[in-house]
């Protein structure tokens, strides 16, 4: 195929309600030195056939399969195929806008950055909601900068995680040894991004949004009782992160900001269960949030949780920390109900 400028892996699980959307919008960026890296991870329905299909009348497509290994080792074996200057990520049931990776090219280009970092689009219930980043967008960020303000981001927050909502050097890449982790639920994007970042030099952030991530309604609630969010939360919390922050934080700040993104999940966890559908009966709603408000990483988390969130929660948020912190099911469920009763 040559080498081309970007590299876009786009990792392909039972796709095929979606797949076709999605490939539409990278073959039709207006950025045309793309190669699209189709890993299908063991799909059991017709998302091959429709790539095989498409490969027919764009060459730049590569399709490889494999046995069902989840995304992160799909991501990893497109990650060995790509040969762009810079690599993309799209998930198979999302769409790009067609200035995406045009935007984001000229971006790294221009500044010779490591990444670019970009906003996105999620659609919730008919509301398009955009997920911005507190950096100072168009300029470089340099190597202290990352240090300080966008390494601790990921550790406050789970909204920076993502991949596709960047742009990678593919040298930088390979430089710095960045995998993504087998078997880190719900943390392989983030492990990915503070590995490469840790090493990163210059990086810039575009307030700008061209990724439509597609939130498929209904999926919390249906995956509540195969997925154990509150697990997830506590996995991500107890990682060990020594290798990625020793000597580049105060271990205090660490204990600090790592709480506040536990707590913070855990409050979201709560307002999922106690408002979640009639599916689930409420009894296995507290019991659930019960065993959250009690576990002692949420105890020991909350004093810290207190110390980094001080003058930035709302009203809501206070209270419902409040509740968790006198372990009260009663108050946490009659918030949720307010709340949800208010927003309908």
């Amino acid at each position: 195929m040559g080498s081309r400028k970007i590299s876009v892996i786009i990792p392909v699980y039972n796709a095929e309600t979606y797949i076709i959307p999605c490939l539409e919008s990278v073959i039709n960026q207006n950025f045309s030195d793309i190669e699209i890296i189709c890993v299908n991870d063991g799909s059991k329905d017709g998302s091959k056939e429709l790539i095989e299909a498409y490969m027919k009348s764009y060459p730049q497509i590569m399709l490889i399969n494999q046995a069902n290994q989840g995304v992160s080792m799909a991501r990893n074996i497109g990650l060995q195929a790509a040969s762009g200057d810079y690599i993309g990520f799209v998930d198979a049931d999302d769409t790009i806008d067609a200035t995406m990776y045009d935007t984001l090219y000229r971006a790294a280009v221009d500044g010779d950055c490591d990444a670019v970092i970009t906003n996105f689009e999620c659609e919730l219930e008919g509301c398009k909601v955009t997920t911005r980043f507190p950096f100072p967008p168009g300029i470089v960020l340099m190597r202290e900068y990352i240090e300080r303000e966008i390494m601790t981001y990921f550790l406050k927050s789970d909204q920076l995680n993502t991949v596709w909502n960047k742009l990678y050097k593919r040298s930088a890449i390979v430089q710095f040894g960045v995998k993504f982790p087998r078997n880190v639920a719900l943390g392989e994007d983030g492990m990915f991004n503070m590995q490469f970042f840790k090493h990163a030099e210059r990086v810039t952030y575009l307030d700008y949004s061209g990724y439509n991530y597609r939130a498929v309604i209904g999926s919390a609630t249906r995956n509540m009782k195969e997925k154990d969010y509150f697990q997830r939360a506590l996995d991500v919390y107890r990682l060990d992160l020594t290798s990625i922050y020793t000597n580049k934080i105060d271990p205090l700040k660490l204990k600090q900001l790592r709480s506040f993104k536990l707590i913070t999940n855990v409050i979201a966890t709560i307002n999922m269960y106690l408002g979640a559908s009639k599916d689930v009966s409420l009894g296995e709603k507290l019991r659930y949030v019960n065993r959250m408000i009690k576990n002692p990483d949420v105890r020991e988390a909350l004093p810290y949780y207190y110390h980094e969130a001080s003058g930035t929660l709302s009203r809501y948020e206070r209270f419902i920390a409040e509740m968790i912190r006198r372990k009260s099911l009663l108050g946490l469920y009659c918030a949720t109900t307010y709340s949800k009763l208010r927003n309908t």
